[in-house]
């Protein structure tokens, strides 16, 4: 990974090359209204080792005109509203709702993170004192919403499911323009689920490229190991929605992970990172003992007498690799013994 990418922090947590994949539990509005439901997401995330929880934050009739359609999967999984505004109503929280989150945040040892999605929203959430604000990918083009990010200069994670580069470039122009140098920027697919064929984890690299900022992968596919790989694409954050129960009512319960998963997803990100090492192709340490008693040295096939001249036949290469190796065999035909050596020898420096 280049070292030119950009480190950034959230509260005390670093996020950049070498550093921690940055995890996300995304409770989003899998609580369906029920503040008590999302404390004890909270709890469970906490549990299972996140580094994060994130909430959505938005005032219904500032997110959607009265008539805007659900989404295709919103009409599969929500039976009881017809428009975003009656289905966004069902899972609103109140602003008191999410100071109550913060500080059961604050109490279980993990961060509190939301997505806002108006300006009153943002507004609250900064009130709150959050370390950070998770840009969700269609607020990419929300030009009122990213300027009062970047008067914020309150770290951003950004999202840019359906965008173009252009369209990231150009977010990250407003971003930027207020100074705000705390930039994280998440690889996603928006379609719930997303199938593997058109995860396209390629893209993180393009996009670290691109722009030299640390980039993660939000997931919407099913399971965990399109996430997990994520990681060996050189994803620095992962994002993944999680539920305490999939036979739940809402629009994202049915692809989330439910807690043993999200606790089995937080391991084997953790031992891919650490799998990734340095990039330095050399015997590890580890390795020594089976790379001596694996690889082979020169041996004697018949017993070569003292000042006798090595030939070609007189030698070939067995376990283990304590004498010469066997791409010495070259030098060491036509030179003479030094001692007496008896049949089946590992042919040694000295003996020649």
């Amino acid at each position: 990974m280049s070292k030119r990418v950009k480190t950034i922090t959230v509260n005390d947590k670093k996020i950049g090359p070498g550093r921690p994949v940055y995890i996300i539990a995304e409770a989003g509005v899998n609580h369906n209204g029920d503040l008590a439901l999302a404390e004890k997401m909270i709890k469970v995330a906490a549990d299972c080792g996140a580094d994060a929880i994130k909430f959505q934050a938005y005032k219904s009739e500032l997110l959607a005109s009265p008539g805007a359609p659900l989404a295709q999967y919103q009409k599969k999984t929500v039976k009881s509203s017809r428009t975003q505004r009656t289905m966004l109503k069902s899972f609103e929280l109140a602003p008191d709702d999410f100071k109550r989150l913060q500080k059961k945040c604050q109490d279980s040892h993990i961060e509190f993170l939301a997505s806002p999605f108006d300006l009153e929203s943002l507004q609250m959430l900064l009130d709150l004192g959050v370390s950070a604000v998770k840009i969700a990918s269609p607020e990419l083009t929300d030009t009122p919403l990213l300027e009062a990010v970047a008067k914020s200069r309150v770290p951003a994670l950004v999202s840019t499911g359906a965008a173009t580069l252009p369209e990231i470039k150009s977010a990250l122009a407003v971003l930027q323009s207020g100074k705000l140098s705390d930039i994280a920027l998440f690889h996603c697919v928006s379609s719930y689920p997303a199938p593997y064929e058109f995860a396209n984890l390629r893209a993180i690299v393009t996009m670290r490229d691109a722009f030299l900022l640390p980039v993660g992968y939000s997931d919407h596919s099913p399971g965990l190991h399109i996430a997990v790989a994520a990681v060996g694409m050189g994803a620095l954050l992962l994002e993944k929605h999680f539920t305490l129960d999939r036979t739940l009512p809402g629009p994202d319960q049915a692809l989330s992970i439910n807690p043993s998963e999200l606790h089995s997803f937080v391991t084997a990100v953790r031992q891919v990172e650490k799998a990734l090492g340095s990039g330095v192709k050399e015997p590890q340490e580890i390795e020594l003992n089976v790379r001596e008693s694996a690889r082979k040295s020169i041996v004697a096939v018949r017993a070569v007498k003292k000042g006798e001249k090595f030939t070609r036949d007189m030698l070939t290469t067995k376990r283990p690799a304590t004498g010469l190796a066997p791409d010495m065999l070259r030098k060491v035909v036509g030179r003479r013994a030094k001692c007496d050596i008896p049949a089946d020898a590992i042919i040694t420096k000295d003996m020649i």
